[in-house]
């Protein structure tokens, strides 16, 4: 596949549905994890561009900034610790409406007000975390979280 994307407008979920098989082709026989995961940063940001959007990789204990799209980030993150590190701990994605209100939400960015995490398995072992910041409050939904979650069941 080339290397462009089909950028479409619609809803969110057509714009998802039209976005998955183009991640798909761009990773079809790609096997470098950072590679595959720098180019789902990369289509995702350039079809919604999210403020900010990236991986974070477990590494000793911890999770470590990985490919991403956006701003500089935090560089480590703990286990349990801000949304990535406990949507870590709870195996689990999550939806925070309001970073705000988020309690030990890790301020990376002043400019986020929303964000979505979901955990990214392999071999059903949690290897990393998708992160994706909003300059909107309540920015994410069900519907990012079933279709992110997707994309990554690609990787």
């Amino acid at each position: 596949m080339a290397e462009d994307l089909n950028i479409v407008s619609g809803s969110k979920a057509d714009q998802y549905d039209a976005l998955f098989p183009q991640i798909k082709a761009l990773l079809d026989g790609e096997h470098d994890l950072i590679a595959n995961l720098a180019n789902v940063a990369a289509a995702l940001k350039e079809q919604f561009d999210f403020f900010w959007i990236g991986f974070y990789l477990v590494k000793d204990e911890q999770l470590v900034l990985g490919p991403f799209q956006g701003p500089v980030a935090c560089t480590r993150i703990r286990y349990n610790k801000g949304v990535c590190g406990t949507a870590w701990a709870q195996e689990k994605s999550l939806i925070v409406p309001n970073v705000d209100e988020f309690p030990g939400h890790i301020a990376c960015n002043s400019l986020s007000k929303s964000e979505i995490v979901i955990p990214l398995y392999k071999n059903k072992q949690i290897i990393g975390v998708l992160d994706v910041d909003s300059s909107k409050l309540d920015d994410f939904d069900h519907i990012d979280e079933v279709k992110l979650t997707q994309i990554l069941s690609l990787i």
